[in-house]
C-alpha cells in the first residue's frame, strides 16, 4: 500500500484533520493533570478512564492509512508514544517470588445475593488479612460465620470490616468526614512485626448529564483519609479498600502521594476491578508504605459488582 504513495505530493497535504486529532489526543494524555475540575470534575473523569484513550490510537492509524496521509501517520506516533510512556510499564509482568503476607480487599456490594459464597470465595484467595467494604448490617453475621474458621480475629466498623489470621489491636473508626463510618484502622501483629492496616470505602462518584463527574464528597473524604494515614505512627502501613478513583485521579493525591499501588509496583496488566461484568477501571486499591509489594492480582468475580483484588507483600524488605 505504502509503495503506491511514492511520487504522490498530496500525501503531505491529506489527512490534516486526522493529524490534528492525533496531536489533540497526545496533548490530552500528556497534560491530563492540567484539565480543570471546575466544570463537572472533567479532569478527574478523564484521569479515571485515561488508559482507554489508547484505543483511539489504532483508530487514528487506520484513518491515516485510509487517507494515504504521511502527515497523519507521523502525527499518530505522538499519542502512541505518550500512551506507552504513561502505561507501557503496566503491560509487563512485574511479579516476583517470595513475600510473607497476603492481603485482599473486596467491595462485596450491599445487595449481594450470596454473601456466604462471596466470603468463601475471597477467603480461598489465601489472604492472611482481608478487608470487606459495603457491608450491609443485616449480612454482617453471615460474613462473620462464613469467615470464622479462617480468621480468628476480626472487627466491623460501620460498613467496613477487617478479618485477620493474626492478632488485631488499636481498632478504631477513622473519620473521613461523612457523618457515618466507612473507614477504620487496626494494628495487625504479624510474625514480622506490627503493621497498620486501614480500610476505606470512599463515597461514590456519579456521571450526570447536568453536572458532569460529581465527586466533591469523595474528594473531601480522600483528603481526610490521607491526613489520617499521614498521622499514623507505625512506619509500615497498608490501605485496603474501594477508593472510587484510580491512581491517576489527582483528587486522590492526599493518599496516593504517600503510598504505592501494589498493582503498579508488582502487578501484571491494569488490574481493572469495576464493573465486574466488564472491568474498565481499577477503583479498588491495595496501597502500601514501608512495605515491598512482590505480586498483585485480580480475583474471580463473586456476587458483587466489583472484583476482589489481592497482593502479596514482603514486610522484611520494606523501605
Amino acid at each position: 500500500m505504502v509503495s503506491g504513495w511514492r511520487g504522490d505530493p498530496r500525501i503531505w497535504r491529506r489527512g490534516l484533520v486526522v493529524a490534528a486529532l492525533a496531536v489533540i489526543l497526545a496533548l490530552v494524555m500528556l497534560l491530563h493533570a492540567r484539565i480543570p475540575n471546575r466544570i463537572g470534575n472533567l479532569g478527574s473523569l478523564t484521569e479515571t478512564f485515561l488508559p482507554w484513550l489508547g484505543l483511539l490510537v489504532p483508530l487514528l492509524l487506520l484513518l491515516a492509512l485510509v487517507r494515504r496521509s504521511a502527515t497523519a501517520l507521523i502525527a499518530v506516533v505522538l499519542p502512541a508514544a505518550v500512551w506507552l510512556n504513561l502505561f507501557g510499564g503496566l503491560l509487563t509482568d512485574k511479579t516476583v517470588g517470595g513475600g510473607d503476607l497476603t492481603v485482599a480487599t473486596h467491595n462485596v456490594n450491599a445487595d449481594n445475593p450470596d454473601p456466604s459464597g462471596t466470603a468463601r470465595d475471597v477467603a480461598a484467595s489465601g489472604a492472611d488479612v482481608l478487608a470487606l467494604e459495603e457491608l450491609n448490617p443485616s449480612a454482617v453475621p453471615v460474613y462473620e460465620r462464613a469467615l470464622a474458621s479462617t480468621y480468628k480475629y476480626h472487627s466491623v466498623q460501620g460498613t467496613v470490616g477487617l478479618w485477620s489470621k493474626y492478632p488485631m489491636t488499636g481498632v478504631r473508626a477513622v473519620d473521613i468526614k461523612l457523618g457515618w463510618t466507612r473507614a477504620m484502622r487496626a494494628t495487625v501483629t504479624t510474625p514480622e512485626g506490627q503493621v497498620a492496616f486501614y480500610v476505606a470505602h470512599l463515597p461514590s462518584v456519579r456521571v450526570k448529564l447536568e453536572a458532569g463527574f460529581t465527586a466533591r464528597q469523595r474528594d473531601k473524604s480522600a483528603n481526610a483519609l490521607g491526613e489520617a494515614i499521614a498521622r499514623e505512627p507505625l512506619k509500615r502501613k497498608v490501605l485496603l479498600g474501594d477508593l472510587n478513583g484510580t491512581m491517576n485521579d489527582r483528587s486522590l493525591n492526599g493518599v496516593t502521594s504517600q503510598m504505592r499501588s501494589t498493582q503498579g509496583a508488582a502487578g501484571s496488566g491494569f488490574g481493572f476491578s469495576w464493573p465486574a461484568s466488564f472491568p474498565m477501571a481499577r477503583i479498588d486499591q491495595i496501597m502500601v508504605q514501608g512495605i515491598e509489594p512482590v505480586t498483585s492480582w485480580t480475583l474471580p468475580s463473586t456476587g458483587s459488582d466489583h472484583l476482589p483484588i489481592a497482593a502479596r507483600v514482603s514486610l522484611a524488605t520494606g523501605s
